[in-house]
């Protein structure tokens, strides 16, 4: 669409959950997103994208850029960065070598490859660190799911259900501990009322500092490909 001038992406969502117009950036798209309700005019969103467009135009001129994955690259895993080597003769997938990533078959796929890795692990590696919090706070979803959201680090269903977004498993131990708290403080209190955040500072020491961190840094993680 034309806004302010310039072609900017955007995105309209219809949501029969939707209670409100809403407008955010989806930061791995780059893109701007309106969502409707049932009964909402696309008029009504185009005004609210009118009256918000120097806001959404700064957000998406601050995106990080596309870091895409590639031999020579680099690729993070609980915050720490690992240097990409294609093997394309090795028998053994994706591994973690002397402190790299290497990443066997064929070049182009390497990126894709590369993701399966990460979501993997992050089913491993969050999960283990859920099972951990789990333990000691006597909080015990009723399963978790991986999965790769546009914006939500995670969530947690009225039946139970933990979702973690695989991208997760990029960011520092620390603020995983953190989204993971603060999922599992919503088996007790769905909402964020006061006794919720009592609950998360009870689970984890990090939530200041982690919720800094996605701010500065998850838009990246969104992006990296």
């Amino acid at each position: 669409m034309r806004l302010a001038g310039r072609d900017v992406p955007v995105r309209w969502r219809r949501s029969s959950r939707a209670r409100r117009l809403s407008l955010r950036i989806d930061a791995r798209e780059a893109e701007i997103v309106i969502t409707l309700p049932p009964r909402a005019e696309r008029e009504a969103g185009m005004a609210l994208l009118r009256n918000h467009a120097v806001w959404a135009l700064s957000r998406l001129d601050h995106l990080p850029a596309a870091a895409p994955w590639h031999d020579g690259g680099q690729v993070v895993l609980d915050g720490c960065a690992h240097g990409i080597v294609h093997c394309p003769d090795g028998r053994r997938g994706v591994w973690i070598e002397d402190g790299v990533v290497k990443v066997s078959g064929e070049a182009p796929f390497l990126r894709r490859r590369l993701a399966t890795f990460l979501r993997q692990e992050a089913g491993h590696r969050l999960g283990e660190r859920l099972t951990a919090l789990t333990g000691s706070s006597g909080l015990r979803p009723r399963r978790l799911v991986i999965k790769d959201t546009s914006s939500r680090w995670g969530s947690c269903s009225a039946n139970g259900t933990v979702m973690l977004n695989w991208r997760l498993v990029m960011a520092p131990v620390d603020v995983q501990h953190y989204v993971i708290a603060h999922e599992l403080a919503h088996l007790r209190h769905m909402n964020h009322g006061s006794d919720f955040w009592v609950l998360v500072a009870a689970l984890t020491p990090h939530r200041h500092m982690a919720e800094t961190w996605l701010r500065r840094h998850g838009p990246a993680l969104l992006r990296a490909a």
